[in-house]
């Protein structure tokens, strides 16, 4: 009898969507990092993934799925450790439904995510901030849009998701100015500082 797909539907309905109330696109992510694993388990078992048990994705098949990533498919690092964040997410889920799995759910869990340089993050200094807002032509209305929408990224740090999905209503002018947006499954108010280029 199959213990992954009850796992799995569970995993998302109850655990993604009404216990951490994750985005549209983690959601997305995680749904196709199961896809590409049940697939490859599927090629590498000869079990259809409605019939796999959750010992069935043990380490060594976990692994070799990390590697069929990278290899394979030409992922990057980020993209391999991505969809390990997301197996582990799972597994950490299944350890509390399926205790007599916990041996093999343990030892996938122990799977490290692969090191990597990280690139130093910079940010914009005034005069290049001044170059950016001083960019749209304010005669025209796209112009006036497109400084409205860098400004407000300048000022809260919205990611570019954040800030495309803003609504007028998302907006409070006056005293304690700020942003209403749902940033990483939850709802978040920024603060806005007023700026002289506005």
């Amino acid at each position: 009898m199959s213990t992954l797909a009850p796992t799995l539907q569970a995993f998302f309905t109850d655990r993604l969507v009404r216990q951490r109330h994750a985005s549209e696109h983690t959601i997305a992510a995680y749904r196709d990092t199961f896809k590409l694993l049940l697939a490859f388990a599927e090629q590498q078992t000869g079990s259809a993934p409605s019939q796999l048990r959750v010992a069935d994705l043990d380490a060594p098949l976990v692994s070799a799925f990390l590697d069929h990533l990278e290899t394979v498919r030409g992922n990057g690092v980020r993209t391999r450790n991505a969809r390990l964040a997301a197996v582990h997410s799972l597994f950490r889920y299944a350890a509390l439904r399926h205790p007599e799995d916990s041996a093999v759910i343990q030892r996938v869990l122990a799977i490290p995510p692969k090191r990597f340089d990280r690139v130093i993050i910079t940010y914009l200094g005034e005069k290049e901030t001044d170059a950016l807002l001083a960019a749209p032509d304010l005669s025209t209305r796209t112009g006036r849009r497109d400084h409205a929408m860098l400004v407000t990224a300048i000022q809260t740090g919205l990611r570019a998701s954040e800030l495309v999905s803003l609504q007028v209503n998302d907006i409070h002018l006056g005293s304690g100015a700020h942003v209403s947006c749902r940033g990483k499954g939850r709802y978040l108010d920024v603060s806005v500082i007023p700026m002289s280029h506005m």
